[in-house]
């Protein structure tokens, strides 16, 4: 099998390899060299101690030296290139407490953790699969190197890594893989919440967002997301509903585009469903108050995953309006009141969302709910093509104006202006500054 490695990367290696020593692009970046895909970033591994390394390129940062990595730095762009290594005992459940170098190609991609990222190549020696990973690929399956329960008490955030490779992918677990994550998911508790979220996020944003299943099955989610578990387990007995909470938001994530802020939006919109169920005498569930309850919720998730503030603002706005259409018959008023109160910005984000929530729901009414949507949509659109006023920040007048007209700076004119901009949402043909100043000296 041949590889086309980009030139700069061909350099390092050829380089190394003419001081004496071995060198070979290794693990993501062959797999997608494989897959027909683009590699992010190409790592390279080496025989040469980082000091050996070093004499060899005249820009170098050590960037892991103590672990066997240095950063080779070619035009502006970073390599990091790695001493092949054997990793000693790991005491966080993340990083090995020492690391001993090696000369042995093989002995370093014992250390790495599925087949399909074990892969080395450089264009002498061809591909090194020494753990059947073109196997594993052909059978779209991800599975450990060695023994899965080693694996993942080194490194426990490759319980998270391995979910989110088979939903980037679409394979499937191995068996044994899987028990191990089911063994050990409790160790993740060691792994800080930036780097859990760094994978929810990518195995939320994959093409099969809904194998967070998987991490339900394997106990993942009791112990990064309990509140996923909680919603699994709770029925939906009503006309609108064919799946329980937790399976409708699983299916609702299929149906909605793999934008973060999307993704993360239906992963939370009915989160604070079992907090506010209740039962008719026949068993019929109801969930009143459920999209407030959720915004909370899911701000507070957000936060305990360290996502950054705005990602949490647009979140949580889109979960606490996912329904507010429920019912209405759109019309252009309605729809101009709507985007004041939801925001400009968040509203054309709302559509997909409130899509994906009619599409996982069962068939009743689905079409009335689907075409209200699409009015939704092209009665924004009308209003942005009319350039009509619905927020401050368009009215035609704003505080200097009324300071202007005698006002004395404080609260009164805020109010004028909410009173104003209220009128306008109503008659939108009055949002000429002269109108509105005469309705201010009235």
């Amino acid at each position: 099998m041949k590889i086309q490695l980009p030139e700069k990367v061909k350099f390092i290696i050829d380089t190394i390899t003419e001081a004496g020593f071995e060198a070979f692009a290794v693990g993501g970046c062959i797999r997608d060299s494989i897959l027909g895909r683009e590699p992010n970033d190409w790592d390279i591994t080496t025989s040469a101690k980082p000091e050996q390394v070093k004499a060899l390129f005249r820009r170098t940062i050590d960037t892991g030296i103590a672990h066997g990595t240095v950063t080779i730095m070619l035009e502006k762009e970073g390599f990091e290139v790695t001493t092949y290594r054997i990793d000693g005992e790991y005491e966080d459940s993340r990083h090995p407490k020492e690391v001993t170098f090696t000369s042995n190609l093989i002995e370093d991609l014992k250390r790495r953790d599925f087949t399909i990222n074990a892969f080395a190549y450089n264009e002498t020696t061809g591909l090194v699969d020494a753990f059947e990973g073109l196997k594993d690929i052909e059978n779209g399956v991800i599975r450990c190197v060695g023994e899965a329960k080693e694996r993942f008490t080194e490194d426990a955030l490759r319980i998270l890594r391995a979910i989110r490779f088979s939903a980037q992918l679409g394979y499937e677990i191995e068996e044994s893989t899987k028990e191990g994550i089911r063994l050990l998911a409790g160790n993740l508790r060691n792994i800080s919440a930036e780097r859990i979220q760094v994978e929810l996020t990518k195995l939320l944003t994959s093409p099969h967002p809904d194998y967070i299943r998987v991490a339900y099955e394997t106990k993942v989610t009791a112990v990064i997301l309990p509140e996923l578990d909680v919603c699994m387990e709770t029925e939906q007995n009503h006309r609108h509903h064919c799946y329980s909470v937790g399976e409708h938001i699983l299916q609702s994530l299929n149906k909605v585009p793999a934008v973060k802020e999307l993704r993360l939006a239906m992963l939370f919109h009915d989160i604070g469903k079992p907090q506010t169920l209740n039962k008719d005498e026949d068993g019929t569930t109801h969930f009143h108050g459920h999209p407030g309850v959720s915004a909370k919720m899911a701000e507070d998730i957000l936060k305990r995953l360290r996502y950054d503030n705005d990602t949490i603002y647009k979140v949580t706005r889109l979960v606490e309006y996912h329904d507010f259409g429920k019912g209405v018959k759109p019309n252009l008023r309605l729809a101009r009141r709507a985007v004041n109160k939801i925001g400009e910005d968040i509203f054309p984000l709302l559509m997909p969302v409130y899509r994906a929530d009619v599409l996982a729901q069962s068939e009743y009414k689905r079409e009335e709910k689907l075409s209200a949507i699409d009015m939704w949509e092209q009665l924004f659109a009308e209003i942005q093509e009319k350039s009509q006023c619905v927020s401050l920040k368009t009215l035609a007048v704003n505080g200097s104006d009324l300071i202007a007209l005698g006002m004395k700076p404080g609260k009164q004119i805020g109010e004028t202006l909410h009173v104003l901009l209220d009128h306008v949402l109503d008659h939108p043909e009055d949002n000429v500054k002269e109108i509105l100043i005469q309705k201010v000296q009235l």
